[in-house]
């Protein structure tokens, strides 16, 4: 009789043979492996990286293969079928200047009535120059903030124009091998900050109700640059050729400016951007004209403020010295008075050279006062008041958002700057901009903080303090970017591409921060040189299928300065052709995993742009032979 197996000693029984089963399959397995490991290394196998390593390499290691841990970003071999190599060459040394969409022979073939030529003409894609453009031989880094707004470096702005020009009112003075910017301007020649200080008797600059200023025929920014101690940031403009270099001396002393003009086009701000607006003799004609006060209007905060000095303010004491003739100049004024009416806005105060205009901070009155003042009439409710890309000034009034109170403040009110900065601006609060909350907004900005500090802890650079004074960010949907580096010796020119799907750049000035729009296809209306640092987020995952991406590189190349850092994020296989474009461009670039994780597809791209310069001209090549 066969001995009686227990049901215990049975399962034991079984379980031994599959686990030998387990084992005799695992080894050969691992002698296949084996085998065909030692097969590849003895033909010359490349070391293989931590990210393929398999859960069945279970052969003995091979000694004289390298274990690579790191993340690798490299073009697939073969290439993708749409990669091909790059030549982008430096341009001739006489384009050192080049601004492609103000350039001035492009814009002799516009129309001079209204300075319609000094407006935006770009390039069309057959005349986009596929080259970089070059630095002036000589080329230094800029002096940094604050001393930058004392000194520049003559070689790297060569035009001794306005220091002949405007000798007499202190702009610029030329000493040696730098400008100094001694403050001054044709209706400030006590200086920028004796002018702001008569400003601020008049109206408060000190409580952080005013952040937020326009600057309209800035000359070489003073008024923006001594505003700027006072925790007013200022946007300068003016035109490229009015006189020369006055937007590149503000922009290369460290001070917010952009080309621009008051012609047929709004401005690409959008409403109720500014808290202030500015003009000291800036040679715009606003008495012949209703639209470009109209224009002022619609940039204007609720409660904003209209600052004029020079012609015809106090005409009485200067027009001798004016060469213009009293009748002239009372005429101009009377002009300006009945406009500036019309629009509903009180004079608060002449003193001196100064005259200062309050816009009112509803529309209840000023429907009401329509039978009164015929024209302007209110812009029809379709119209979109921020919409100003290309678009045509108006002749109607913005009308202002809608109040049930004759004390309410039409949109909202804004909080006092520094606060203004961290609280959910009224565009959002109220649910005027589509698809973001109070509670994406604060979200957002937690988020800028966390990765503006991660930038620091991989580029020292960006850690380095004043390292940066002018940065654009590209993209800057909610200013976080900005808003994150506050504390920082910089300002950041806030861009909204028009393409984007939520226009939040009104956001953006609500928060007490500067901005643009822009169309990334084109160039922007700046000088080369421009900016120290560039950020740029998703922008070219934007513009894919738009235009060329070698043609947005260059021109981030274009308004770089040498030795300038860009940090672009994106898809991992954009930031590859991205990579395969800045390599041959004398960048120094490299990508790195997303803050949050490797497995991220999002990456980041740090560059540097080398320092380069154009060639020395002969009278240059002479100058350093003796």
């Amino acid at each position: 009789m066969p001995p009686i197996i227990s049901p215990a000693s049975f399962l034991a029984l079984k379980t031994k043979k599959a686990n030998l089963y387990k084992i005799t399959v695992t080894t050969i397995l691992c002698t296949i492996f084996y085998l065909i490991g030692f097969y590849q290394n003895s033909r010359g196998r490349v070391p293989v990286s931590a990210s393929h390593a398999s859960i069945f390499d279970c052969a003995e290691p091979v000694f004289n293969a390298t274990l690579d841990f790191n993340p690798h970003h490299v073009l697939p071999d073969p290439p993708l079928k749409e990669a091909r190599a790059y030549h982008l060459p430096p341009c001739d040394s006489e384009l050192s200047e080049y601004t492609p969409c103000e350039d001035r022979n492009r814009s002799l073939k516009f129309d001079r009535d209204r300075l319609v030529y000094r407006e935006r003409h770009c390039p069309e894609e057959k005349e986009v120059l596929k080259c970089r453009v070059p630095a002036p031989f000589g080329y230094r880094v800029p002096f940094r903030w604050p001393e930058s707004r004392e000194y520049g470096w003559f070689a790297n702005v060569p035009h001794k124009e306005l220091t002949v020009e405007k000798k007499n009112q202190n702009w610029v003075r030329y000493e040696g091998d730098r400008f100094r910017f001694p403050g001054g301007g044709t209706m400030f020649p006590r200086g920028a900050d004796a002018y702001i200080d008569d400003i601020g008797k008049l109206i408060n600059l000190s409580d952080g109700s005013i952040r937020t200023a326009i600057d309209t025929g800035c000359g070489v920014a003073s008024f923006g640059a001594y505003l700027l101690s006072r925790n007013i940031i200022t946007m300068s403009f003016a035109p490229r050729d009015t006189h020369e270099a006055q937007v590149q001396f503000a922009l290369e002393r460290g001070v917010p400016a952009l080309i621009g003009v008051f012609a047929s086009m709004r401005q690409p701000y959008p409403a109720r951007a500014f808290d202030m607006a500015h003009c000291s003799r800036c040679l715009i004609p606003w008495d012949k004209d209703d639209q470009y006060l109209i224009e002022v209007d619609r940039m204007l905060r609720p409660g904003g403020y209209w600052v004029l000095s020079g012609p015809p303010i106090n005409w009485e004491n200067h027009w001798k010295g004016w060469d213009r003739t009293t009748e002239d100049l009372n005429e101009e004024q009377t002009k300006i008075e009945t406009i500036a009416k019309s629009l509903c806005w009180k004079k608060l105060i002449q003193k001196g050279d100064i005259a200062i205009w309050q816009k009112p901070t509803n529309h209840i009155h000023c429907k009401a006062n329509r039978k009164v003042y015929k024209e302007p009439l209110f812009c029809q409710a379709q119209q979109d008041p921020d919409m100003a890309w290309y678009t045509k000034m108006e002749t109607c009034m913005t009308p202002l958002p809608e109040v049930s109170n004759l004390r309410d403040i039409a949109g909202g009110e804004l909080a006092n700057w520094p606060e203004r900065l961290t609280a959910v601006p009224p565009r959002i609060s109220s649910g005027s901009v589509k698809e973001i909350t109070s509670e994406i907004f604060t979200e957002n900005t937690n988020l800028w903080k966390k990765r503006v500090a991660h930038y620091k802890s991989v580029d020292y650079k960006l850690a380095e303090w004043g390292r940066f004074r002018n940065i654009l960010d590209m993209n800057a949907y909610l200013g976080g970017f900005a808003a994150a580096l506050v504390n920082d010796p910089a300002w950041v020119m806030n861009v909204v591409p028009v393409e984007a799907e939520i226009n939040t750049l009104g956001v953006i000035y609500e928060r007490g921060l500067i901005g643009t729009y822009q169309n990334w296809c084109e160039a922007m209306s700046t000088y080369p040189r421009t900016y120290d640092l560039i950020h740029a987020d998703s922008v070219f995952s934007l513009y894919k299928d738009r235009c060329q991406m070698e043609d947005i590189v260059l021109e981030m190349d274009r308004v770089l300065r040498p030795e300038g850092s860009v940090i672009i994020r994106d898809d991992v296989d954009i930031l590859l052709k991205v990579k395969s474009i800045v390599d041959v461009m004398q960048w120094d670039a490299r990508i790195a995993d997303h803050e949050r994780s490797p497995h991220v597809r999002e990456k980041i791209l740090f560059a540097v742009k080398q320092y380069w310069t154009a060639p020395p001209s002969e009278q240059q090549e002479s100058t350093i032979h003796l």
